[in-house]
């Protein structure tokens, strides 16, 4: 039985992450409209896109603010955890067009997966933050790699870096875009998976998944001038 987390329980909490959305949406929508998003390997999307299935975005949790940006408006689902920060934050993704599977690796975490499942096969696409949502960074987990097997959409790998950028003094160090910075993203080829993966296959997956994103980053930060 699912239980009601306890902050819930507070007016004041409730209230906060309200405000922070109210205050957080504005804020970001603005920043979107001053990045220039430029996309190496769209090709690999279009033709995602135009076969009618629906795919798995994947990428590393540190880059999670200018995905959001770039893919908002098109009905992705993603996991959020149940716990506050997850609150404001399914408030604000929800505001940029995304749907979403409450749940984290630490409460819920099978019926968010399963929620993703019917949505994939729903034909909605699904977005992953392949080492979240704790890291450590840059490490693949499974969940990705399993839902991809258990349903059949495609992986699309994919990674962003900016020209110029914060970044924070978390796990992950996430990258938020300076006003007016260029975005450069490069998009790797769909990776399908077999059905039925048993753990060593997951492993190996998941490593594979770890080196298409590396070779990604290493281009990414080739165009955007930045130290790889």
């Amino acid at each position: 039985m699912n239980e009601t987390p306890s902050w819930r329980q507070s007016r004041l909490k409730r209230f906060q992450a309200a405000a922070i959305a109210a205050i957080g949406y504005p804020l970001i929508a603005l920043l979107a409209r001053t990045l220039r998003l430029c996309v190496e390997g769209r090709e690999h999307m279009d033709a995602v896109t135009a076969s009618g299935r629906p795919y798995i975005v994947s990428f590393w949790h540190g880059r999670i603010l200018p995905l959001s940006l770039y893919f908002r408006g098109r009905r992705i689902v993603v996991i959020t955890s149940e716990n506050f920060d997850g609150e404001w934050i399914a408030r604000i993704i929800g505001r940029l067009g995304y749907g979403t599977a409450r749940g984290s690796s630490s409460r819920n975490a099978r019926a968010a997966t399963l929620q993703l499942v019917r949505d994939i096969r729903a034909g909605r696409s699904a977005a992953f933050t392949l080492d979240g949502p704790r890291g450590p960074a840059c490490v693949a987990k499974p969940g990705a790699v399993w839902l991809a097997s258990a349903t059949g959409a495609p992986l699309l790998p994919i990674h962003a870096e900016c020209e110029r950028s914060w970044s924070l003094r978390s796990w992950d160090r996430t990258q938020i875009p300076k006003p007016f910075s260029r975005v450069h993203m490069v998009v790797g080829p769909p990776i399908v998976l077999q059905g039925g993966l048993d753990d060593e296959a997951q492993a190996q997956a998941c490593r594979d998944l770890e080196a298409a994103l590396d070779r990604l980053r290493r281009r990414a930060c080739e165009l955007a001038d930045v130290e790889a």
